[in-house]
C-alpha cells in the first residue's frame, strides 16, 4: 500500500513536470508545430488533471473527470470549427498522449515498486479520463459545426436577399441564386417584417439575379410582391 501512496503523492506533487513532459513528448513525437500558448494550456489542465488523479488513487476511490479537462476539450473542439479545421487534426493526438501517459505511469510504477495490478489500474484509469476527453471534444465538435452551420447559412441568406434603399420610400430587394422554399421561407419570414418595419412606399424586387424559377416558386414569388404591396 506504501507504494502505491509514494506513487499518488508523487504524481500530485510533481504534476507540473509531468505534465510538460507529456505535453513536450506530444509535440515531438508527433513533430506538431503549435503556438506556445496551446502548449501551457494543454500542460495547465493536465497538472490539474494529474492532480485529481493523484488524490483520488490516494483516497482510493474512482478517479474523478476534472472540470478543467472537459472545458479544454470543448475550446479545443470550439477553436478547430472556428479556424475550419477538422475533428481528425485533434483525434490523431489522443492515440500518441495514451502512449506517453503510459510511459509515464510505467516508469513510475517500476521507481515505486507498483505490483503489475497496481500499475495496470493506473494506467487504465488515466486512458479512461483520456476516452471521456475524446468523446467530449467530438460531442463539442458536433454542436459547434451545427451552429455555425446555421449561423452561416443565416449570413448567406441575408446576403442573397439585402435590403438596398434607393431614396427616401424606396427599396430595392435583390434576390440572387437559386430561390428554393427555404430561402422564399427566409424571405417570408425575416425579410418582408424588416421591411415593413422600415415604413418605406414602394418596394422594387428585382429577379435579374436569380438563377432558376419554377411555377412553385414563382407563385411564391407573388406572395411576396403580395406582402411587400
Amino acid at each position: 500500500m506504501s507504494s502505491l501512496k509514494d506513487f499518488s503523492q508523487y504524481i500530485s506533487e510533481h504534476a507540473d513536470t509531468l505534465s510538460a513532459e507529456v505535453v513536450e513528448s506530444v509535440v515531438q513525437e508527433m513533430h506538431l508545430d503549435i503556438p506556445e500558448w496551446e502548449k501551457e494550456q494543454a500542460a495547465s489542465m493536465y497538472i490539474e488533471l494529474l492532480g485529481f488523479f493523484g488524490q483520488s488513487l490516494l483516497k482510493g476511490g474512482q478517479v474523478e473527470v476534472p472540470e478543467a479537462l472537459i472545458e479544454w476539450s470543448k475550446s479545443n473542439a470550439e477553436m478547430q470549427v472556428a479556424s475550419g479545421g477538422k475533428i481528425s487534426e485533434i483525434v490523431i493526438r489522443y492515440p500518441v498522449t495514451r502512449q506517453i501517459f503510459s510511459e509515464v505511469f510505467t516508469r513510475l510504477s517500476l521507481k515505486f515498486g507498483l505490483s503489475v495490478v497496481e500499475s495496470a489500474n493506473a494506467i487504465k484509469g488515466i486512458n479512461a479520463i483520456l476516452d471521456i476527453s475524446l468523446n467530449e471534444t467530438f460531442y463539442a465538435f458536433e454542436r459547434f459545426s451545427e451552429r455555425y452551420q446555421a449561423e452561416k447559412q443565416v449570413e448567406l441568406l441575408n446576403l442573397s436577399a439585402p435590403i438596398v434603399p434607393i431614396l427616401e420610400d424606396v427599396v430595392v430587394l435583390p434576390l440572387i441564386g437559386v430561390i428554393d422554399s427555404y430561402r422564399i421561407a427566409h424571405i417570408m419570414n425575416n425579410v418582408i417584417p424588416r421591411i415593413a418595419e422600415m415604413n418605406v412606399n414602394h418596394v422594387i424586387t428585382d429577379f435579374s439575379g436569380v438563377l432558376t424559377i419554377d411555377d412553385h416558386i414563382a407563385q411564391s414569388l407573388q406572395e411576396i410582391g403580395g406582402h411587400c404591396d
